[in-house]
């Protein structure tokens, strides 16, 4: 496997969990009947919220992650920042949608520790 194989398959996966909760804001918004905003219900808040979150941090750290694939990080860093990262998603989408804290606030950690390797990543690469 090469390192853009492998982002590429944490992009992927990071997509379906982003089309998941879109299915999840969908479904939720059907049942209420609210098309637009949220209604004042609590419940599409949270699914709303969990899926604005997951638009606002994963397509930067997945392009992070390819240019630093592109630009010969191993694929050891490939997976560390790709998983570390994905898992941090997992753990948030949990701990949001279920309004758990722990999983919740671990998540946030992992999600700004892959971020932050792969802003770290693209930059020392790009400087090489």
């Amino acid at each position: 496997m090469t390192p853009i194989a492998a982002a590429a398959i944490y992009s992927g996966v990071n997509i379906l969990i982003l089309l998941f909760l879109s299915f999840r804001v969908v479904g939720r918004r059907r049942s209420a009947q609210v098309s637009l905003g949220t209604g004042g219900d609590a419940d599409l808040e949270v699914r709303v919220r969990a899926h604005g979150n997951a638009s606002e941090y994963i397509p930067a750290t997945m392009l992070g992650l390819f240019i630093a694939a592109s630009l010969g990080a191993p694929l050891w860093a490939v997976h560390a920042i790709g998983g570390v990262f994905t898992f941090g998603r997992v753990l948030h989408g949990i701990g949001l949608s279920g309004n758990i804290m722990a999983p919740r606030a671990l998540g946030m950690v992992l999600t700004w520790l892959g971020m932050l390797a792969s802003g770290v990543a693209v930059i020392w690469l790009g400087l090489s």
